[in-house]
């Protein structure tokens, strides 16, 4: 049996809307590791502001969103959520984790609907509310166009649907949990036009509200963000404004 090392015994709570985010010198060293993956990470992401994160691979990206969700703990510094600068840790796991919502390149999918795959099988959740969200997503007449709309069977592993149209459900489940942060490692795959416009879009009424962090792939996504931020080998090597970084180009 595996016992997760992470304590939850937070009891505070964090209001609604969107979440600022502040890292004060944060650097995280995995077990048996002797480098480490994030050192002297140094950031503030005001409430709505949206953040572009590069680096190559292996970079730290990944860490540093993980630490957002309390997958992994920081060996130093300290992270700070909201107006009131809550620690992550001062959270029950299922508030943190409320508030922020995360949409990997790799969309978890069950073998049933799509309702279900929306709803993870709550069946208090109403289609109504559901193309309530795809219609705010711009996502309607996709969800409405499938063969059976919210009946549309999923096979085992997301079969019947393109790596794109998971992406969707993504975005449709995170507009359902309806977040203060989103975190979105943006699909570096190729697209067929048509999912394409659709995720640009979807993406851009999801952020609409809410602060973003975007593990960006395109030189268009980055073109929406409000700053920067480049990493190498764990450390921040580069940080700012987005216009006033392209302008150094």
């Amino acid at each position: 049996q595996t016992t997760s090392t992470i304590a939850d015994e937070g009891r505070q709570r964090l209001a609604a809307g969107p979440l600022a985010v502040s890292f004060d010198q944060v650097a995280v060293q995995y077990e048996k590791e002797r480098d480490f993956a994030l050192r002297d990470i140094t950031f503030q992401l005001a409430a709505g502001e949206t953040l572009g994160l590069l680096g190559r691979t292996g970079s730290g990206k990944t860490t540093l969103t993980r630490l957002l969700l309390r997958l992994v703990e920081p060996t130093s510094g300290a992270i700070h959520l909201g107006a009131t600068g809550v620690v992550p840790s001062a959270l029950p796991l299922t508030e943190l984790r409320r508030h922020i919502g995360m949409v990997t390149q790799d969309v978890q999918l069950f073998p049933a609907t799509i309702r279900d795959n929306l709803t993870f099988f709550d069946p208090t959740v109403s289609d109504e509310t559901l193309l309530a969200i795809a219609q705010r997503l711009g996502l309607a007449e996709w969800l409405t166009n499938l063969p059976a709309g919210l009946d549309t069977q999923v096979g085992a592993g997301g079969q019947g649907l393109s790596a794109g149209q998971a992406q969707l459900v993504a975005f449709l489940r995170i507009g359902l949990q309806d977040p203060g942060l989103v975190i979105l490692d943006e699909p570096a795959s190729r697209l067929d036009p048509v999912t394409e416009r659709l995720l640009d879009q979807a993406i851009g009424r999801l952020l609409q509200g809410r602060t973003g962090i975007i593990i960006a792939h395109r030189l268009a996504t980055v073109q929406r963000v409000d700053k920067i931020m480049i990493l190498a080998e764990g450390r921040v090597v580069e940080l700012g404004e987005r216009a006033v970084l392209l302008a150094q180009q």
